[in-house]
């Protein structure tokens, strides 16, 4: 049985992971009869916003500890991944990926990368195992490889931010998967476009299909 291992980054869309591409994610790679693991780091929140109101609160919240309520406690600290005992490595969605998996958010091509994400990310990629990116995560991939291809979709600034890190961005419409052959790289838009949970079930389920058939 081929095992993901699934990095989140907190929980909920305006500062940790985007829940649906997280859920459905996984969902997928069970009902296409694969494993996995979760993992997130164990770091302090970029900060926490009101998912009412989209105000910024006064408080403070650990990127691990948040991630667990989607991991329904079941999830280690991104510190311990090895890269060899999995088959591939996605990445769902969310502001958080841009916020405290990286500072994409705030500095776009500029931006740094959490080392546990970037070791993650590059160690897979050493050993030529799918790297999979949802919604805004293919931007950190970019970021930490370089010259790949990915998608976010339609959007000109994200795109343009990408593409100053030395990848390809391509656009994209609901569910469409972009495949880098070479470097085994996999990203589909999400909520980066205006998607409903329809759209969101097909991208996480397309993507994984990918990444399983290049397994094979």
């Amino acid at each position: 049985m081929k095992k993901f291992a699934l990095i989140l980054a907190g929980c909920g869309v305006f500062d940790g992971a985007e829940i649906h591409e997280a859920t459905l994610t996984l969902l997928a790679i069970k009902k296409l009869g694969a494993d996995y693991e979760i993992f997130a780091p164990d770091i302090p929140q970029h900060h926490v916003i009101n998912h009412i109101t989209g105000e910024e609160m006064d408080e403070s919240r650990n990127v691990l500890i948040e991630s667990a309520r989607i991991a329904r406690g079941v999830i280690k600290n991104l510190s311990e991944f090895k890269a060899k005992e999995f088959d591939a490595i996605i990445f769902p969605g969310g502001f958080g990926v841009a916020k405290n998996l990286s500072t994409f958010a705030f500095k776009g091509a500029n931006s740094e990368v959490n080392k546990d994400v970037s070791s993650a990310i590059k160690n897979m990629h050493k050993l030529k195992k799918p790297i999979g990116a949802l919604c805004i995560a293919p931007a950190v991939i970019a970021k930490v490889l370089g010259k790949i291809e990915v998608t976010i979709g339609q959007d000109k600034g994200t795109s343009e931010q990408i593409e100053k890190t030395g990848a390809t961005h391509i656009d994209t419409t609901h569910g469409e998967v972009i495949i880098d052959e070479k470097n085994k790289i996999f990203s589909t838009p999400c909520y980066m476009l205006n998607a409903n949970i329809l759209h969101i079930e097909e991208g996480a389920t397309n993507i994984v299909k990918a990444m399983m058939r290049s397994m094979k």
